[in-house]
């Protein structure tokens, strides 16, 4: 039997809501079920790119506020207390242009560090994260701040890549990093 695609909205609110957009289309109820049983998700959301040294590496496509805050608030609920090192890429153009630079520090409060990638941006993203503290690191130079993140890193950590791009490569230069590096003994 082929798959049948149902047609839903890309802002989708979940199972109740697919429900409804299934129910609506005419479809009857046992066959979105069974549909559902096969759907593997969708990549680049919540993605494990691999692990290498103890170190989980993440992707996801949160580009905004909104989609950041909901990704950690995920990834958080989870892992419990697990460390989750946020690496963002400030890369749509609304947030390359600064529009959203007020909402971005409270987006990632639930992340216990911060790295973000500013190149490219027409604002000051150290500025709009200060009200994190020393928690945040800003860089401009991708080598460097793979090299600060593999740093921090420690096994049991969560790194989560968050960008709407290809962001130079990153996952694989974390992944290749953090297999080679010296883990610091612990306590030190």
């Amino acid at each position: 039997m082929e798959a049948e695609v149902f047609p839903v909205g890309a802002n989708a609110g979940g199972l109740p809501e697919f429900a409804g957009h299934v129910h609506d289309a005419g479809h009857p109820a046992g066959q979105a079920v069974r549909a559902l049983a096969h759907f593997k998700g969708v990549r680049r959301r919540m993605e494990l790119r691999g692990t290498s040294g103890g170190v989980a590496v993440w992707d996801d496509f949160a580009h905004h506020p909104t989609a950041i805050a909901t990704t950690i608030s995920g990834l958080r609920e989870k892992l419990g207390k697990a460390r989750i090192l946020a690496v963002l890429e400030p890369r749509s153009n609304t947030m390359k242009s600064g529009v959203m630079k007020d909402r971005l520090a409270q987006s990632l409060e639930r992340a216990d560090r911060v790295f973000c990638y500013s190149a490219n941006l027409g604002w000051d993203a150290a500025e709009a994260l200060a009200p994190l503290g020393a928690r945040v690191r800003v860089m401009d130079d991708l080598r460097r701040l793979v090299d600060v993140v593999v740093d921090d890193a420690r096994p049991g950590d969560q790194v989560l890549v968050m960008s709407n791009g290809g962001f130079g490569g990153i996952h694989e230069l974390l992944l290749e990093s953090l297999a080679v590096r010296k883990v610091p003994a612990a306590g030190a």
